[in-house]
């Protein structure tokens, strides 16, 4: 299994019906068919770390990955999300105790960087995240 997590903020200014439009997509796409389970709603964490949601999807193995980073829901849901985020933090983790795990993970969301220069542009314009995008 592998589990993606994101912690994220919105921007300021962002009304409360934007926000409930974000996370009416996060938890469409966190039960895509290619997901185990999903969690969309509050960060629990430090709040002086300025999380104020958090995304979570459990994904079985890096074939439902790979399938889970293609999917048309995801694909177009993240250009309505990216817009309205300030901070975008990814934590992933696995029981799968293969050592090239995260380097095959990080292919997938390279090729999707490459297919999409919409979507990176849009990843690279939230103010505050260390998600790379190669470019």
């Amino acid at each position: 299994m592998i589990v993606n997590i994101l912690r994220f903020s919105f921007k300021d200014g962002t009304s409360d019906k934007d926000k409930a439009a974000v996370l009416a997509t996060m938890r469409r796409i966190s039960s895509l068919e290619s997901t185990s389970f999903g969690v969309v709603g509050q960060d629990l964490g430090d709040p002086a770390e300025g999380y104020t949601h958090t995304y979570c999807a459990g994904i079985e193995d890096l074939a439902a990955m790979e399938r889970y980073m293609n999917d048309p829901v995801l694909i177009e849901g993240d250009l309505g999300v990216f817009p309205h985020l300030e901070r975008l933090s990814p934590v992933r983790l696995s029981d799968d105790m293969d050592p090239g795990l995260a380097e095959r993970i990080t292919e997938l969301h390279l090729a999707r960087v490459a297919r999409s220069p919409e979507w990176a542009r849009l990843l690279e314009s939230i103010p505050d995240t260390p998600i790379e995008t190669g470019r």
